[in-house]
């Protein structure tokens, strides 16, 4: 029996359980095209305004499902625009396919019009990486990079000439969804019971956990409270166990808590979870650590570990639970627990202080309040994740993503609208600068088209603010970071959606109940004071380039700078 080489190929993504693929048609992948217009009623076609729209929210599907996000491009120039969303996927670890079009293979290496080598392109961004030559094998290179992407946690990535998929092959393979199954790693008591003596001779525990927990959430929380231990979580794993746990100390690094770096370095043993928390100088390296996780090359990378255990977090936490002895009592936690709590009334004080326009630390604050415990987040880049990070109280049963490793703008966007799709009955909350809005803002109409019903906020500054205090940071004078009046709101309703524009914190309050579970897409246009995103904890090399920035400004401008306010500086230097 024949079938179409295209028409297979669609058969082996629907048996992986592909139910969508993000992408924009095009006269080199039309015969694919067709081929799932056919497959309608198995795999929803998403049409995106822009292909780096699409590869962000595959990129998106695959942190907030665990399952394999699909983009679809023309080669050339529309494969070119899919990179970046990619190498989001590519550093977040998250199973994504990529399917290019290109030319047909008659024209191939003959510089044809939009031919473009992916095959080298794609080389650094891929896990795995063919361009598909015999319509014969197109059916089991699909299978073959659905697995890779999936087992590796990274991007795959098929070239297909628009000619291949046209084919008729013989009907006859059959994809190995039944017979695939991750790598098991067993848990080795041996090591359980070595981490636990550990445990039980050191005072002064901290755990740093990733995206590791992120199926253990309950196992981890039991392990702090059994053996009374305080707790920092990665930026991506923010909300895995709730902010508002007693015993959490937030984020570490400059989008982290002052108590998270303190009760770091005071540390006699780091019990580091599911993370390759790359940033040196604010990781302890003088003491003892535990490292879990299920990649071999990630243990020891950072730093030595003492116990290494490479295994699923969720199996080794329950074994450490029921192994171990539970502790009564810590100091060291006790201190951690009321560092915390100093923590939070400063940051009351921030949220609370006397401003102008509607302030970002307050907006995010009440934003929290008012969040059903169902919510999704999709936070963008720059002052969107410093002011999400310290005033967005996440729960464990809400979802957060970002674009953690590669920090891309216009990745809150492309994230809403694959929350939407993936979990259609919760309500999804996006949050934005205006910078990285205007980066994307044409795919809001893609979220009215679809009816997927979101709110998403745009702090409007007319600036790069983040990026101004980079600057400043390093002693550099603010220079490129203003941005034009948008009126987003106007924006959004010349795509068909709702569009408020925000002006005082009294409008947000009424907006943010008005739309706390919205039946369209609804944008706010919130025009936002211009706020410090301070980090936790201010290093000597950045008071040096706030210290410079300051003079600098006074010889140029022959002013003083507007800065934080002096307390605020003060909590977070020393």
């Amino acid at each position: 029996m024949s079938v179409r080489a295209s028409d297979k190929m669609v058969e082996v993504l629907a048996k992986w359980g592909v139910d969508n693929i993000y992408g924009l048609p095009g006269d080199s992948v039309d015969t694919t095209i067709d081929a799932l217009y056919r497959a309608q009623d198995k795999i929803k076609f998403t049409h995106v305004l822009h292909e780096e729209v699409a590869a962000l929210s595959a990129a998106a599907h695959a942190k907030l499902t665990g399952k394999l996000g699909v983009c679809l491009s023309i080669g050339g120039p529309g494969a070119i625009h899919l990179l970046n969303g990619l190498y989001d996927a590519k550093m977040d670890h998250a199973p994504v396919l990529a399917i290019l079009g290109q030319v047909q293979s008659k024209l191939l290496n003959t510089d044809f019009f939009q031919e473009v080598d992916t095959h080298v392109l794609f080389d650094d961004v891929a896990v795995y990486n063919k361009i598909i030559m015999d319509p014969q094998s197109l059916p089991r290179i699909m299978d073959e990079a659905i697995r890779t992407a999936i087992a590796k946690k990274g991007v795959a990535v098929l070239t297909i000439p628009d000619d291949i998929p046209d084919h008729m092959i013989k009907d006859n393979f059959t994809p190995n969804v039944d017979n695939f199954q991750m790598e098991n790693y067993k848990v080795d008591d041996a090591q359980i019971k070595k981490a636990l003596e550990m445990i039980k001779i050191h005072s002064n525990p901290i755990v740093l956990a990733g995206v590791g927990i992120k199926d253990a959430k309950k196992e981890t929380k039991e392990f702090i409270e059994k053996y009374k231990i305080p707790i920092i979580l990665t930026m991506p794993a923010k909300g895995l166990v709730d902010d508002d746990h007693p015993y959490n100390l937030g984020q570490l690094g400059k989008l982290g808590t002052k108590p998270a770096f303190e009760m770091m370095q005071k540390a006699d043993l780091v019990i580091m979870l599911g993370t390759d928390y790359p940033y040196a100088p604010y990781l302890n390296k003088k003491v003892s650590a535990i490292q879990i996780d299920t990649n071999a090359d990630r243990l020891g990378k950072r730093r030595h570990v003492d116990v290494a255990i490479q295994a699923d977090a969720k199996e080794a936490i329950s074994r450490l639970n029921e192994l171990g002895e539970p502790v009564k009592e810590r100091p060291f936690l006790d201190e951690a627990v009321a560092k915390i709590g100093q923590w939070h009334s400063w940051m009351h004080d921030v949220y609370t202080k006397k401003h102008t326009g509607v302030l970002p630390s307050l907006m995010f604050h009440n934003l929290s309040q008012s969040a059903p415990s169902d919510t999704i987040w999709s936070i963008d880049v720059g002052t969107s994740t410093a002011f999400g990070a310290r005033f967005l109280t996440a729960k464990s049963s809400q979802k957060y993503t970002i674009s953690a490793w590669l920090g891309t703008m216009g990745c809150a966007l492309p994230g809403a609208i694959a929350a939407k799709h993936d979990f259609p009955d919760r309500p999804v909350y996006a949050v934005a600068g205006d910078g990285a809005t205007a980066m994307v803002m044409q795919d809001f109409a893609t979220a009215v088209r679809y009816n997927l019903p979101m709110l998403y906020i745009v702090l409007n500054n007319k600036l790069l603010a983040f990026i101004e205090y980079e600057q400043q940071s390093a002693g550099q004078q603010n220079y490129g970071i203003s941005l034009p009046e948008i009126d987003f709101a106007k924006v959004a309703q010349a795509c068909g959606g709702i569009g408020e524009r925000i002006t005082t914190d009294e409008e947000f309050a009424d907006a943010i109940k008005k739309y706390r579970r919205p039946d369209k897409p609804v944008l706010l246009d919130v025009a936002v004071t211009d706020e410090a995103p301070l980090p936790g904890k201010i290093m000597m090399d950045e008071a040096h380039g706030y210290a410079k920035f300051g003079l600098g400004h006074v010889i140029d401008k022959k002013s003083l700078p507007e800065l934080p306010p002096m307390k605020e500086i003060l909590r977070s230097f020393l």
